[in-house]
């Protein structure tokens, strides 16, 4: 039996100041209901009060006096798992002498697993299994058990606050329609992404803030980290001090792509300000994996089901934090359902889609799959099985589906680098008219640029010539691919069409439209706009890539610009509720503050869109301002949906009626899609 916490303190069961009797029979469960917990331990040899534990010059050991007892903090590191801190903030760990010491940072020896019988507990560590106790007259290893009451002078856990107080409007209205903002595109899983070592920091760590948000020396100052965020962001590579918690000189910034940017307490301080769906998507890419010098398997199925493990974790993670299994905001939804449920009880339901080119190892090698229709049907099977509602059939390489849609410039030429590692060959273009891919340099001087830089190509490669003014990728949707599409038609997926070129996304719409099919979406801005209209004449969603409200001089299109085009497209007047696509952890900048920032400041504390009063967030020690900051990290999307319905001047109340009925517009499209 566990007991609750009241106001931050742990309610033990004590009767006059002393513990309630265990029961003679009572068995041990995980204790749940530790987190942020002030007591102090009293250890027993069965019914043998050893002394209460107290704080000597190395580690710890035992007195009869309460007022010298320690106060230990606890900080849940996973179910049923602590790290403490004593009034120092010291963590007590397992030695290897067999004593409990007092140490620096936390650690695996520092990770304690916890169960109680409902008056008494036990502490286990979690990596040598040793359990807690008296050894040689101090704290070690041993049989005790403890007797925990709550107490004052406990050290703080190093932690993020969200900044957000105040009670939010319902999740759902009277009529069961959910009522928030959905991101359609984000990448929170980014750090078992690419082999597990590309990304710097973690959404989420046992220890904190402190682990999670730690620098990585492979990215500081001409580090390989530094190196390749310089080729792909535009970063310095030499001013990289790498400063994380609890500092955050180095980053996160909006435009730094290879560090975490939605650490828990960011997704948290979203879903406090009127978030209520989040649809991670589950990255990989083989080719990308490769160039790091150190990673786990670049098979990209394996990242697919890494990040799926990490994303269950997660939840797991939150639970812990939040008093037990179940009681966490972050919940994963694998039906429309559970989104609707999950709404219902205030919480954020948090879908899950995959985006990444070789999907169930389909490449294409000159022209030739690597993969069978078998291939894709266990495929299908194992993704249903981890709960995905919606996949992208191609990503950034031609493969053995259909034609990618083209990235531009200098990332574009490092892309169709990529692609001729992938296929064998390089994007292959047509001039075409209506509908078009992203249009090339018309001779190779990106690609030479790169070149430069030290990328090495086989021998005898020649460079590509593409043909100026509007081009389409020669290749379509192959049998394979018509075969994919016809199958997730069938299973009620979601059919992403970002990232297909125009002849393949066309080929898939008609598809679409043969079957009446509405389970199609367009989230991040990845598409020609004339395929949008079809799409939405289907009943598809729509979200726009989260760009600034307006300029911010970094030569991409605005949030505000987008949304009014989408409106005025022939079926602009079908879209009920429109979404965001951060792309947050995508390898894609966010966006940086505005131009007019400074003489039509977004002012704090400000009211959010879901009623909430919301300030500025602090991470340890830098405080962001979306006014000079830009989106640095995820929290600061609270800011920058009110910034953005603030600039939206006479179409505001549109805005925010269309962005408040996001998630309800995509959960209609998911649940239509499914029949």
């Amino acid at each position: 039996m566990t007991r609750p916490l009241v106001a931050g303190v742990l309610v033990l069961g004590l009767v006059g100041g002393l513990p309630t009797p265990a029961s003679g029979a009572a068995s041990w469960t995980p204790a749940y209901d530790l987190e942020g917990a002030c007591v102090t331990l009293q250890a027993f040899n069965g019914s043998t009060s050893l002394g209460h534990v107290w704080k000597d010059s190395v580690g710890y050991g035992f007195t009869g006096s309460v007022a010298k007892a320690e106060p230990f903090r606890a900080e849940a590191t996973a179910l049923g798992r602590y790290l403490l801190r004593d009034a120092d903030g010291a963590p007590p760990y397992q030695s290897v002498a067999n004593w409990v010491w007092a140490g620096g940072d936390y650690g695996p020896r520092a990770d304690w697993t916890i169960t109680t019988d409902g008056s008494r507990h036990r502490f286990v560590n979690t990596a040598t299994g040793q359990q807690m106790g008296s050894y040689l007259g101090g704290l070690g290893t041993g049989g005790a058990t403890f007797a925990l009451t709550p107490a004052t002078g406990c050290a703080a856990i190093p932690d993020i606050a969200t900044g957000v107080s105040g009670t939010p409007s319902a999740g759902v209205d009277a009529g069961g329609r959910l009522v928030g903002w959905i991101d359609a595109h984000a990448h929170i899983t980014a750090a078992e992404a690419f082999g597990g070592s590309l990304h710097c920091g973690d959404a989420y760590a046992a220890g904190g803030a402190p682990v999670a948000l730690k620098g990585c020396a492979s990215h500081a100052t001409l580090g390989w980290g530094a190196l390749l965020e310089a080729i792909i962001a535009g970063t310095d590579p030499i001013a990289s001090a790498e400063d994380g918690w609890p500092t955050f000189g180095d980053w996160p910034q909006h435009d730094t792509m290879l560090h975490e940017a939605s650490y828990f307490r960011s997704l948290e301080r979203a879903w406090k300000s009127g978030q209520r769906v989040l649809n991670v998507l589950l990255v990989a890419n083989r080719v990308i994996c490769e160039l790091t010098p150190q990673h786990t398997s670049c098979d990209e199925m394996d990242q697919i089901r890494a990040q799926a493990a990490n994303l269950q974790k997660m939840q797991d993670y939150v639970d812990a934090r939040s008093g037990g299994p179940g009681k966490g905001w972050f919940r994963l939804a694998k039906t429309p359902a559970e989104v609707r449920r999950i709404a219902a009880q205030g919480k954020l339901a948090v879908t899950i889609g995959v985006e990444n080119s070789e999907l169930f190892g389909c490449r294409e090698i000159n022209g030739v799959a690597q993969c069978t229709t078998a291939d894709i049907d266990a495929g299908l099977d194992e993704l249903a099985a981890i709960g995905v509602s919606g996949l992208y059939p191609v990503h950034k390489f031609d493969n053995a589906f259909g034609g990618t849609r083209f990235d531009e410039g200098t990332t574009g030429a490092a892309i169709n680098v990529g692609n001729l590692i992938s296929t064998g060959h390089w994007w292959q273009a047509t001039s075409c008219t209506g509908p078009s891919d992203n249009e090339q340099p018309l001779v190779s001087d990106d690609i030479a640029k790169l070149l430069q830089l030290g990328i090495n190509l086989p021998a005898g490669t020649i460079l590509p010539v593409y043909p100026s003014g509007k081009i389409c990728n020669t290749r379509g949707l192959t049998a394979l691919g018509t075969y994919l599409i016809k199958k997730m038609i069938d299973r009620g997926m979601i059919i992403h069409i970002d990232h297909m070129g125009v002849k393949t996304a066309s080929a898939v719409l008609d598809l679409a439209e043969q079957a009446g099919y509405p389970g199609v979406a367009s989230v991040h801005t990845w598409s020609d706009p004339a395929l949008i209209n079809r799409m939405l004449g289907l009943g598809g969603f729509l979200a726009s890539y989260a760009f600034s409200a307006t300029d911010d001089g970094q030569a991409t299109g605005t949030f505000l610009e987008e949304w009014r085009a989408h409106r005025a497209l022939a079926n602009g007047s079908r879209i009920t509720g429109y979404g965001v696509g951060t792309d947050v952890n995508g390898l894609g900048p966010q966006a940086a503050p505005r131009l007019n920032a400074g003489s039509s400041p977004l002012t704090y504390p400000f009211t959010a869109i879901n009623g909430t009063t919301v300030g500025k967030h602090v991470y340890g020690s830098r405080t962001f301002d979306l006014n000079t900051d830009g989106v640095a990290q995820y929290g600061l999307y609270a800011d920058w949906v009110t910034d953005l319905i603030n600039q939206a001047g006479a179409d505001g109340p549109l805005l925010r009626s269309q962005l408040l009925s996001g998630a309800e517009a995509y959960t209609v499209m998911w649940e239509r899609a499914r029949g």
